[in-house]
């Protein structure tokens, strides 16, 4: 596929996907939503992939400034909503449970962990994508909103189940009846964020995070754990023990568990087989 308005890369284990709109604040459309979706999927193939990061690209000043206004007129004037995608779009984590079968919701059905570098504002979509993310990290005073509120439309994208989950029902409640702007310092204060960083130190935090991560965990134990995550987001307690105590007994006959115990002992780091 030719990217118009995503910048992909791969590089020591890290699949990095730049949204790429910078005259438009990085505003999503439905080319991107379409890029976007199909370098996910190359991302998730990959086995030269461990981790990937989401970030916006820099000139744009934004990480998302949700929904291009030209879409947002162009669902007015057609009196009904267009997402702007065809049918032969890409559908990276599908078939993984019929509960991650849906728009963004496929992220929880990815293999590999996704995390958010957020270097600006996230509004509309984009407060969709960095809370579908598995970790997000931003830069202090960037500002973020669910914005659904100003043009009559619903919380967006399962945010209503979604943001109860991370931040709970009170801070929830504030972001998606309210609309309102609220800032990284009160996300990260509301549980939101994992970490605020400057400018200059974001990504390169990120890239270590997930450089760690790609060399330091078995690519078994990060696609296990995070179905682990978000399937028992569903399961009472006990069938989620029964269920890692089933996955427990399957891994340990992985060669990755031998060069994981092998490479504690001898000091060095492990040579994974994913």
């Amino acid at each position: 596929m030719e990217l118009k308005t995503i910048i992909y890369k791969v590089a020591d284990f890290i699949a990095t996907i730049t949204l790429s709109r910078p005259k438009r604040r990085n505003a999503w459309t439905g080319r991107m939503h379409t890029e976007y979706r199909w370098v996910l999927e190359q991302a998730d193939k990959d086995p030269a992939v461990r981790v990937i990061v989401v970030t916006g690209d820099p000139e744009g000043g934004a990480f998302c400034a949700g929904a291009d206004l030209g879409a947002l007129e162009g669902h007015s004037e057609k009196g009904r909503y267009d997402p702007g995608i065809s049918e032969d779009i890409a559908r990276p984590g599908f078939g993984v449970a019929p509960e991650f079968d849906a728009t963004f919701a496929y992220h929880f059905g990815l293999t590999k962990p996704v995390i958010a570098a957020i270097n600006g504002p996230a509004a509309g979509v984009g407060l969709v994508l960095a809370a579908y993310a598995d970790l997000r990290f931003a830069v202090p005073g960037a500002k973020f909103t669910a914005a659904h509120g100003r043009f009559n439309f619903p919380a967006e994208y399962g945010l209503s189940w979604l943001l109860p989950r991370i931040v709970g029902l009170t801070h929830a409640n504030d972001i998606l009846l309210s609309s309102r702007v609220f800032t990284s310092e009160e996300a990260l204060a509301m549980g939101f964020l994992n970490r605020l960083l400057p400018p200059a130190e974001l990504m390169p935090h990120v890239l270590d995070y997930a450089g760690r991560m790609a060399e330091g965990v078995s690519p078994g134990s990060l696609r296990v754990t995070k179905n682990q995550i978000y399937r028992d987001l569903h399961r009472d307690a006990a069938s989620a023990v029964n269920e890692a105590e089933r996955l427990l007994s399957e891994m340990a006959t992985h060669p990755d568990y031998k060069e994981g115990v092998k490479a504690w002992m001898e000091k060095r780091k492990a040579q994974w087989q994913g």
